[in-house]
């Protein structure tokens, strides 16, 4: 029983954590619904050339995404802000 319990609190700890498309690996990305390596690769590919996802319907303008796959994983994803590139000042290391 108790094992059930730790087993049930772990599990549906996992189910909460979004998925942040600014940040994901590729085998975060194909742990989604409906998305295996092509797709995943797809959404990293457009990362690459166009920056950081501002909001979730971003996903629309990746190629092979659409609507209703935007909508289906709306629930496991999320959009969080960009981390900025540090820059180090003169004289710093």
């Amino acid at each position: 029983m108790r094992f059930s319990l730790i087993l049930l609190f772990f599990c549906s700890s996992l189910a909460v954590a979004a998925v942040d498309l600014n940040r994901a690996t590729q085998a975060e990305l194909e742990s989604l619904p409906g998305i295996g390596p092509t797709k995943a690769e797809a959404i990293m590919a457009y990362r690459r050339q166009h920056g950081a996802f501002r909001r979730i319907e971003d996903l629309k303008n990746v190629y092979g995404i659409g609507a209703k796959t935007v909508e289906a994983l709306r629930p496991d994803v999320k959009v969080a802000a960009p981390v900025p590139p540090v820059v180090s000042k003169p004289g710093q290391k």
